[in-house]
C-alpha cells in the first residue's frame, strides 16, 4: 500500500518566496496554496487554492482544513486596505495569533516559519527583526511545534533587500556610502532557501527549533555593492563616510530605487545588525547554503530581466473603500481582552459625555449613540467566536457605517501571548460617509479615541499592581 503524501499549507503562497516554494514541493507532497486571492487562481491535481484572509480567524481555521504541516511566509509591511492605520508590527500580531491558533484547532502537526536572524549581542534590535521573534515566539504560543528558519539578505530577483542593493548599483555611477554599509551580512541564495525549507518540511528530524540559514560568503553591503557591479560589468565610485544616517539613507533610497516607504524604512533600520549564522542556531544540512553571493546576484539579475519582458498589463479593478484600523494598548494586570472592550464601551461614553451616550444589553451587543437619538454604531457581540482573550464584535449598523457593503465588518480585542498587552483592531469597515470626508474627519476621530484609551489603560496599568473589578466593575452576564 503507498503511503499517502504529506498536505501541507502554505500561506502566503501568491507571494515571492511562495510561488517558488510551490515548484520545489509540488511533486513531493500535497499542496494547499492559501492567498486572499486564492479564488482567481487555478487549482491542480496537486496544488489546491484557497482564498483566506489571515485578518479573519475564521478564514485561518478553514484555509488550514485538512492539513498536516503548515508554512508560514507572511508579513505585513503593506497596507492591507484602502486605509491602514497602525504599525506593521501589530498586523503581524494578528496574523501570527490567527494562524497558531487555527493551527492547533485543526490538528497541524508541525509550523515552518521563515524569518530573520536574530544577533545574539545586541540587546535593542530593530522594529522589523524584534517583529520578526515576537511572530515566532506566537506562533509556538499554542503548543505546536514550530520550526523557524532564519535568514538575513535573499538574494533574489524578487523580494526587498536585494532589489534594493541592485538597484543602488545600477543607477549611480558614484556612491557616499554610510556606516551600515560596513556592516556583515550572510547573503544567501534564493535557491538555497528552497533547499532549506524543502529539507525542514520533509525531515522531522531538526523540527520544533530555531535555525539560522545563510550562504557561504560573509560580507559587507559595500562588498555586496561591489560584486553586483562586476557581474552587471559597471565601474562604481564609492566614498565612505562615517556615520549611520538612517533618516538620510531611507530619504536616497527611496529616491533612488523608488521603493515603498513601507517596506524601506523597516529595513534600513535593521542594517545596522550584523545578520550571520550563529553557532548556537546551526544545523548542519540546513543552515550551510552553498551558492556564492556573486552568483546568487548573478542568475537573481537574468531571471529578473527576463520576467520583465514578460509582464502582462494590469487590469485595473475598482478599490474596496475598507478601513483597517490596529492600536496596540497595555493589559492591566489581572484583567482579560474581554475586559478590555466591555471596559471601552463604557469609558467612551464617560469621554464623550454628555454628546455619546453608550447601552450593552444582555447579550453584550453594543450601541453608541448620538445625543441619545441617533445610533452612530451597532456593534453585535460574537459569543460563539469570543473567549477572555478574545472579544469579537460584528458591526452590524448604525448611522457610520454603509449598511449594504459592511458584510465583514468587526471589531476585536484580544491579548497578544505571553505579554501584557491587549490588540485592539478594526477590520473591514466600510464607513457611509464619502471617503474623502471620512478620511479627514470620522478616521482622525477614532485616532484620536484610540490615542486617548491608550493613555488611560497605561495610567490604570501604571497606579494599579492589581486591577481591583470591583473599583473597575464592567457588568457581564
Amino acid at each position: 500500500m503507498t503511503k499517502a503524501k504529506p498536505v501541507v499549507a502554505i500561506a502566503g503562497a501568491s507571494g515571492y518566496i511562495g510561488e517558488n516554494l510551490i515548484s520545489k514541493l509540488k511533486h513531493k507532497v500535497d499542496l494547499i496554496a492559501l492567498s486572499r486571492n486564492g479564488h482567481k487562481r487555478k487549482s491542480t491535481e496537486s496544488v489546491k487554492w484557497r482564498s483566506c484572509d489571515l485578518f479573519s480567524m475564521a478564514d485561518a481555521e478553514k484555509g488550514l482544513q485538512g492539513a498536516d504541516i503548515a508554512i508560514y511566509l507572511v508579513h505585513s509591511m503593506m497596507p492591507s486596505a484602502k486605509l491602514t492605520q497602525g504599525t506593521f508590527e501589530d498586523m503581524d500580531v494578528i496574523l501570527a495569533d490567527n494562524f497558531a491558533q487555527a493551527a492547533k484547532r485543526q490538528g497541524i502537526k508541525e509550523i515552518v516559519y521563515l524569518g530573520g536572524i536574530v544577533p545574539s549581542d545586541d540587546a535593542l534590535l530593530s522594529r522589523h527583526l524584534e517583529s520578526r521573534l515576537e511572530v515566532e515566539r506566537i506562533l509556538r504560543a499554542y503548543g505546536t511545534p514550530v520550526t523557524a528558519l532564519r535568514a538575513g539578505l535573499i538574494v533574489g530577483p524578487k523580494g526587498s533587500s536585494f532589489p534594493i542593493l541592485a538597484k543602488l548599483v545600477k543607477r549611480l555611477p558614484m556612491m557616499i556610502l554610510p556606516k551600515w554599509t560596513r556592516t556583515k551580512t550572510q547573503p544567501i541564495a534564493l535557491e538555497d532557501v528552497m533547499t532549506s525549507l524543502t529539507s525542514v518540511v520533509l525531515d522531522k528530524a531538526e523540527e520544533n527549533r530555531s535555525i539560522d540559514i545563510g550562504g557561504p560568503d560573509v560580507l559587507t553591503y559595500r562588498a555586496m555593492m561591489e560584486e553586483t557591479a562586476q557581474v552587471l560589468g559597471k565601474k562604481r565610485l564609492m566614498l565612505n563616510v562615517p556615520f549611520f544616517s538612517l533618516t538620510l539613507s531611507r530619504l536616497w533610497l527611496r529616491l533612488v530605487t523608488q521603493t515603498p516607504k513601507e517596506i524601506v524604512y523597516p529595513l534600513v533600520e535593521s542594517l545596522q545588525h550584523e545578520m550571520t549564522v550563529q553557532d548556537a542556531h546551526h544545523v548542519m544540512g540546513i543552515s550551510n547554503g552553498k551558492i556564492p553571493f556573486r552568483q546568487a546576484a548573478a542568475d537573481a539579475m537574468k531571471t529578473d530581466g527576463k520576467g520583465s519582458k514578460s509582464r502582462k498589463k494590469r487590469v485595473l479593478t475598482p478599490i474596496k473603500q475598507d478601513v483597517r484600523s490596529v492600536q496596540r494598548v497595555a493589559l492591566p494586570e489581572g484583567a482579560s481582552a474581554d475586559w478590555v472592550g466591555r471596559y471601552y464601551v463604557k469609558w467612551l461614553e464617560d469621554l464623550l459625555n454628555p454628546w455619546i451616550n453608550t447601552a450593552t444589553d444582555a447579550d453584550l451587543n453594543c450601541k453608541i449613540g448620538l445625543l441619545g437619538q441617533t445610533t452612530l454604531l451597532e456593534m453585535s457581540y460574537s459569543r460563539e467566536r469570543s473567549t477572555q482573550d478574545r472579544a469579537l464584535y460584528y458591526i452590524t449598523g448604525g448611522l457610520l457605517t454603509d449598511g449594504k457593503k459592511n458584510e465583514r465588518g468587526r471589531m476585536e480585542f484580544r491579548q497578544i501571548p505571553g505579554a501584557d498587552e491587549v490588540i485592539i483592531a478594526i477590520h473591514d469597515f466600510t464607513p457611509s460617509l464619502p471617503w474623502f470626508v471620512y478620511h479627514y474627519t470620522q478616521a482622525n476621530v477614532h485616532l484620536m479615541i484610540m490615542h486617548l484609551y491608550k493613555r488611560h489603560m497605561r495610567k490604570i496599568s501604571l497606579n494599579q499592581t492589581v486591577v481591583s473589578m470591583d473599583e473597575l466593575s464592567v457588568e457581564r452576564t
